[in-house]
């Protein structure tokens, strides 16, 4: 019988091209086995985070890496975990996923009813059959709650919920993440959420933790703009 392995399919790290992170993947790998973590996949934007030497070093910690990316699709965020290397680059629009999609990977909607020109909103709908997942992030509280549109359409096209983090900040980690029956590998693990056999577990955040996460990811945006000029 599969176990119930604690996964999160969607964070960042210093390692990220576009937003300025301020820990490292060794340091969140750390955080997550910390938490008792069975897997992680490190989804940088538009960037595979992976090598040899990363996977070993969570192994070693007891975690199973998971090669992914956030991947701007048409303007739209979309999260590809085990993609193909080789396929990257041909990918530059929503309507580009129906050629890379098959049963080695998976293929998330992040926050997609959330305020922001990259948030997927009515491009989920319209694309529905290009995702195997939608993601209930982590960013919400009892009071305000974006997460509930994505239940929704979720249910009413009957596609798996995972739980995930979305961490700029490495305290994120461990609010809401996916349990998932699987065995401990990548093939079985992308089955599982194909098969529904996921389950999140979340808490809100309180007001104050809202807003630090608001202000973070403000002030940690202007300064990698600063970093690189």
């Amino acid at each position: 019988m599969a176990n119930k392995l604690k996964v999160d399919f969607h964070t960042h790290t210093a390692d990220d091209p576009q937003d300025y992170i301020a820990f490292s993947s060794l340091e969140l790998i750390d955080k997550a086995c910390s938490l008792g973590f069975d897997a992680l996949a490190i989804t940088n934007h538009d960037a595979v985070t992976f090598s040899p030497e990363l996977e070993r070093y969570a192994g070693e910690r007891g975690i199973l890496l998971l090669p992914g990316a956030e991947l701007t699709l048409s303007h739209k965020h979309v999260v590809l975990i085990n993609p193909e290397p080789a396929s990257l680059p041909e990918i530059r629009e929503l309507e580009d996923l129906a050629r890379i999609k098959n049963e080695s990977n998976l293929i998330i909607a992040p926050h997609p009813f959330y305020p922001g020109f990259k948030c997927l909103w009515s491009k989920l709908e319209e694309h529905i059959s290009l995702f195997d997942a939608v993601e209930y992030s982590f960013f919400y509280s009892r009071w305000i709650n974006r997460n509930k549109r994505a239940v929704d359409v979720a249910r009413e096209h009957r596609k798996p919920l995972v739980g995930c983090s979305d961490c700029h900040n490495i305290w994120q980690v461990g609010f809401t993440y996916t349990l998932v029956e699987a065995e401990k590998n990548i093939p079985s693990i992308i089955a599982a959420i194909k098969g529904g056999k996921a389950e999140v577990v979340t808490s809100p955040l309180s007001l104050g933790m809202m807003m630090r996460v608001a202000v973070n990811f403000g002030l940690g945006d202007r300064l990698k703009i600063h970093l690189r000029v």
